[in-house]
C-alpha cells in the first residue's frame, strides 16, 4: 500500500504517491465541476434574474449542506464497496434525538444543551452506522439488503421516540446553523456550509494521506486481495459504516437546524439524493472509486438543479424525472468508464 517507485503519470509532477493520487482526484472532479458549471449557465439564461443573485447563491450552497454531509459518509461506504440505504431514516432519527436532548437539557445551564445535542447526534448516527457495519461484516449479508432493513428500523425508532409527532425543542444557537444570512455577516455563508467544507477537506486528507483511507480503497477494489495483504477487512468495514453513521448524524443535526423541530418523517427519500451525489461526483457502485471534491460538486449540482427548476416553475414531478435521468446518466457513464 506504500509508494511503489513507479514513474509519475504523464502530465503529473513526480511527487509522492499521496500527492499524485490527490492530483488524480482533482482531475476526476473536473467532470462534475463542468456539469455544475453547465447547469448554472443554463439556468442563468432560463431562470429569472434572481437566480444569479448573491442571496440565491448562498441559498443554493446552504441547500447543499444536508445532502453534502450525508454524501461524505456515503463516499466512504461506496469506495469500500458497500452502500447504505438507511441514511435518510437515520437523519430523521437524529432530528428527534437532538430535539429530545434539548428538551431534557432545558433545565440545565443555557450553554449545556447544544454540546449535549451534538454529542447525541454523533452517537446516534455512529451507533446506527456501526450496527449496519456489524451486520454486513459479521453476517456477510449484502449491504443493500441489510440497509434496506435498517432503513425501516431507524424510521420506526424515530416515530416511536417522537410518538409519531414532531418534537418541539427550545431555541438555541443550533437553530441558526442553516441561516442563509448568517450572524455575524462576515461569515458570508451559513455555519453549516463551513462545516461541509471542513468535512470535505477532512475526507480528502483521510482518503489520500492515511493508512485507513488506503485500506478503504483496497477493500473496495478487491476484498479478497485486501485480506491476502493482511488488512482486517471485517474491523475496517465496521469502522467505515460507523464513520458514515457519524457523518449522517451531523447531517441530521443540520436537518434539525433547518426544521427547528424533531421530525420522524423528515428526509424521506433523501438517501437517493445522497447516493446520486456520490455517483455524479465519480463514485462507483462497484467500489474502489470516489473522492471528496467530486462528491461536493455532485451535491452542489443536485441543489442547483432543484433550485433552478423551482425558479422556472417546473412542477415537482418533472423535477423528479429530471433528477432520475441525471442519476441514470451518471451510472451509465460509470459503466462506460469501466468498460
Amino acid at each position: 500500500m506504500g509508494y511503489d517507485g513507479k514513474e509519475a503519470e504523464p502530465g503529473l509532477p513526480d511527487a509522492g504517491p499521496g500527492l499524485r493520487e490527490a492530483l488524480k482526484d482533482a482531475r476526476k472532479a473536473v467532470g462534475p465541476l463542468l456539469a455544475l458549471a453547465a447547469v448554472g449557465l443554463l439556468f442563468c439564461f432560463l431562470a429569472p434574474a434572481e437566480f444569479r443573485s448573491a442571496y440565491n447563491l448562498r441559498t443554493i450552497v446552504t441547500q447543499t449542506v444536508i445532502v453534502g454531509i450525508g454524501a461524505i459518509g456515503m463516499t466512504l461506504v461506496m469506495i469500500g464497496g458497500g452502500i447504505d440505504l438507511s441514511v435518510g431514516s437515520i437523519i430523521a432519527l437524529v432530528t428527534v434525538v437532538v430535539a429530545g436532548v434539548l428538551r431534557y437539557a432545558a433545565g440545565f445551564p443555557p450553554w449545556a444543551g447544544p454540546p449535549l445535542a451534538i454529542a447525541a447526534a454523533l452517537a446516534a448516527g455512529g451507533l446506527c452506522g456501526a450496527f449496519n457495519g456489524l451486520l454486513v461484516a459479521r453476517l456477510r449479508i449484502i449491504p443493500f439488503i441489510v440497509t434496506l432493513g435498517t432503513m425501516q428500523i431507524a424510521r420506526g425508532l424515530a416515530k416511536w421516540l417522537a410518538r409519531e409527532q414532531t418534537v418541539v425543542a427550545p431555541e438555541t444557537w443550533l437553530n441558526r446553523l442553516m441561516d442563509v444570512d448568517p450572524a455575524p455577516a462576515w461569515l458570508l455563508f451559513a455555519p453549516g456550509v463551513w462545516l461541509l467544507l471542513f468535512l470535505t477537506a477532512a475526507l480528502l486528507v483521510m482518503l489520500r494521506y492515511t493508512v485507513f483511507g488506503r485500506h478503504v480503497f483496497a477493500i473496495g477494489s478487491s476484498e479478497q486481495t485486501a485480506r491476502l495483504c493482511g488488512i482486517r477487512v471485517t474491523a475496517q468495514r465496521v469502522r467505515i459504516y460507523a464513520l458514515c453513521g457519524a457523518f449522517t448524524g451531523l447531517a441530521g443535526l443540520m436537518q434539525f437546524a433547518n426544521l427547528t423541530v424533531g421530525d420522524p418523517t423528515a428526509a424521506n427519500g433523501m438517501e437517493l439524493d445522497i447516493i446520486a451525489a456520490v455517483v455524479i461526483g465519480g463514485g462507483s457502485l462497484s467500489g474502489g472509486e470516489g473522492g471528496a471534491l467530486g462528491t461536493l460538486f455532485g451535491a452542489l449540482l443536485m441543489a442547483a438543479l432543484r433550485n433552478g427548476c423551482n425558479m422556472i416553475g417546473i412542477p415537482n414531478y418533472v423535477q423528479n424525472i429530471v433528477i432520475g435521468a441525471v442519476i441514470i446518466g451518471a451510472v451509465a457513464a460509470d459503466r462506460l468508464r469501466h468498460r
